[in-house]
C-alpha cells in the first residue's frame, strides 16, 4: 500500500510543560500523569497501515493473526487517565454569550477566538494566561490548572487538526475544580480515537485527527517489532506508558 501521507495532524503536540508547584493540584483532577508525556513523534506509513486495516462495523483492526483493538486498560496504562466515574458530556453552546461567560469564569478574562469559528479558543492564548498566573492563592493555582488541563484537551485528547483550539463546550467540564476528577476522561479519549478512525477509514477521508498519541503508543507496546527506539526506560509498573517514547529517536530499520 501506497502510505497516505495526509493521514496526520498538521502539527505536533507541543510538549506540556508546567510548574512543579500545582502537581498536588494536577494529581486530584487525575490529569498529572497525562501532562507528563511531553512530545511523540507518530508515523505516516504506520497511520496509514492501521487505518486500513480498521473496521468501524467492530471497532477492532483486522490482522492476520486475529482482530486487536485499544481498550479502555490500554487507556489507562498509556495515558494514566482515569477511567471510571462519571460520562463526559453536556450540550454544545456556540453563542458568543456563552464562550464569553464560560471564559471568564474558568480564565477571569475574554477568551482569543479563532477567526473562522467564534466557538474556539486559541491555546496559545491559554497557554499565555496559565504562565501569568503568579500562584499566590488557591484561586490563582486552581485557574492555572484548568489551563493546563484546557489544553491538554485541546491538544492530546480532543485534538482537531490543527491542534491550535479547543472547543469551548469543555469549559462548563471545568469549573467546578472538585468535580474534574469525577469524569471518565478516559473513556471519552477512546470513544474520540474510535469515532476518528471510523472518519478516516472513509474512502473520500484524507486527514485523521484526535489522540493519535495514543494510537502509535499503543501500537508500538503491542507490536514492539515495529516500533522506534525508545527515549525513556521504565519500571514495568510505571505510569504513563508513553513516556517511553516521548521525544524517541527514530527508528531507520
Amino acid at each position: 500500500m501506497q502510505p497516505n501521507k495526509n493521514l496526520l495532524v498538521r502539527k505536533l503536540d507541543p510538549p506540556q510543560s508546567w510548574n512543579s508547584r500545582v502537581e498536588n493540584y494536577l494529581r486530584a483532577t487525575g490529569f498529572y500523569h497525562v501532562s507528563r508525556i511531553g512530545m511523540i513523534r507518530g508515523s505516516h506509513s504506520l497511520l496509514a497501515a492501521l487505518v486500513e486495516r480498521w473496521r468501524p462495523e467492530t471497532h477492532t483492526f483486522v490482522m492476520p493473526v486475529g482482530e486487536v483493538t485499544v481498550t479502555l486498560e490500554d487507556v489507562a496504562h498509556i495515558f494514566g487517565l482515569p477511567i471510571d466515574g462519571e460520562p463526559v458530556s453536556g450540550w454544545t453552546d456556540s453563542s458568543s454569550d456563552f464562550v464569553q461567560s464560560q471564559s471568564m469564569a474558568i480564565f477571569g478574562r475574554a477568551p482569543e477566538l479563532s477567526r473562522n469559528s467564534k466557538s474556539y479558543i486559541r491555546l496559545g492564548w491559554v497557554r499565555r494566561v496559565r504562565d501569568e498566573e503568579p500562584l499566590d492563592t488557591e484561586e490563582s493555582i486552581r485557574t492555572y490548572v484548568r489551563c493546563q488541563i484546557f489544553c491538554l484537551l485541546g491538544s492530546t485528547l480532543f485534538t482537531d487538526k490543527s491542534t491550535a483550539y479547543a472547543h469551548a463546550k469543555y469549559l462548563p467540564l471545568l469549573r467546578d475544580f472538585k468535580r474534574i476528577h469525577t469524569y471518565s476522561w478516559g473513556s471519552a479519549c477512546l470513544a474520540h480515537l474510535y469515532r476518528e478512525l471510523c472518519r478516516a477509514s472513509r474512502y473520500d477521508t484524507k486527514e485523521m485527527d484526535g489522540p493519535l498519541n495514543l494510537l502509535f503508543v499503543w501500537a508500538w507496546e503491542r507490536m514492539p517489532c515495529i516500533s522506534p527506539v525508545p527515549r525513556h526506560i521504565l519500571p514495568p509498573a510505571e505510569i504513563p506508558v508513553a513516556m517511553r517514547w516521548s521525544h524517541s529517536k527514530r527508528s531507520t530499520a
